[in-house]
């Protein structure tokens, strides 16, 4: 038993010397770093400046959101307009609506579209 003791002690403390060899090779590249405060100072410059790039990449689209989301509530508003206009003429709204919706994506932008009467239909209340 005390043969055996003593080789697994000698492997313990083999394995703990190899442990404390290799861990001083690691602070040296740090030591390295720490010499060279150049090098440490472009890398935290070349960080910061790609940041800042980052940042204003993304301003930049946030303002384009918000000037794309300014144009629709700004459509919305036309097509609210259109539809009140033609709702106080006394004329179908949904039918003032599709044809204004028409004439945006056909590129045409008047707010004041009048639908063209059918000769053949008869009007709904009678004469008397």
């Amino acid at each position: 038993y005390i043969l055996l003791a003593a080789v697994a002690i000698y492997l313990l403390i083999q394995k703990i010397s190899q442990g404390l060899a290799a861990r001083p090779s690691g602070q040296s590249g740090a030591a390295d770093a720490a010499v060279e405060p150049d090098v440490v100072v472009r890398r935290q410059e070349a960080l910061a400046a790609a940041r800042l790039r980052m940042q204003e990449e993304l301003n930049a689209q946030a303002e384009r959101y918000k000037e794309k989301q300014r144009q629709l509530e700004e459509e919305k508003r036309r097509q609210k307009i259109a539809m009140w206009e033609s709702m106080q003429e006394g004329k179908s709204y949904k039918g003032n609506l599709k044809l204004n919706q028409q004439e945006v994506e056909s590129g045409a932008s008047t707010s004041s579209a009048v639908p063209k009467s059918k000769p053949n239909k008869k009007p709904l209340r009678g004469g008397g």
